[in-house]
């Protein structure tokens, strides 16, 4: 299968069932052999993943891409080696980070939810120039304050809203007690619920002192 058909989805149901860390092979940058050029979408792929798996509190290296031909055994040999060594040495998903199954189960669902808002955004905001033609150009790119910026302005707090709403599918919560699982302040979360319940998607319940789904 072409690198380029790896979408956001085979990786969080990945993460999602429980795998510690993702791998993606794909053919050299430069050598593919389609015209899409698949290879630099699943670079651009794993690097807005990551983020995403940075913004629910996990470990970014637990995805990682490379690239490495059908005649470089020996490369590719090693290159398995050294992933299963580093996965090993962070732990079983969300051990390493200190999230609790609930949360980490949470953050997983939102950021699954929010794959097509995502695809959207990388299509109209993150498409790759022709001019960047190696790896260090791309991740430069998505490194950059302008790409963060639209990171945190376009996904980031949808993001946190959809874990939000993760969590509150499970169980009512208080602002202080989603504050604490997700690592927020409390103002923020304020924030968040206020948006949430004036397009109707939480109430705050008075006798309980929590927010739960509309």
């Amino acid at each position: 299968m072409c690198s380029g058909r790896v979408d956001l989805t085979h990786i969080f149901r990945a993460f999602s069932k429980g795998a510690d860390g993702v791998f993606v092979i794909g053919c050299h940058l430069g050598e593919c052999n389609y015209i899409t050029h698949g290879n630099y979408h699943a670079l651009s792929t794993v690097l807005i993943a990551g983020k995403m798996l940075e913004h629910i509190g996990l470990n970014p290296e637990r995805l990682r891409i490379e690239f490495i031909s059908a005649g470089e055994g020996i490369r590719f040999a090693e290159t398995m080696n050294d992933i299963e060594k580093n996965v090993k040495a962070m732990g079983p998903l969300g051990v390493a980070e200190g999230i609790a199954n609930d949360t980490l189960a949470a953050g997983l669902e939102a950021a699954t939810r929010l794959i097509p808002s995502i695809r959207l955004v990388e299509r109209e905001r993150l498409r790759l120039s022709p001019d960047l033609k190696t790896r260090e150009d791309v991740e430069a790119f998505f490194n950059s304050d302008e790409v963060n910026r639209i990171f945190e302005d376009l996904i980031g707090d949808k993001l946190t809203i959809s874990e939000i709403m993760s969590l509150l599918r499970q169980q009512p919560l208080s602002t202080g007690e989603i504050a604490q699982r997700l690592g927020l302040t409390p103002s923020a979360v304020s924030r968040h619920m206020n948006t949430s319940s004036k397009h109707g998607l939480v109430r705050y319940d008075v006798e309980q002192k929590r927010y739960a789904l509309a």
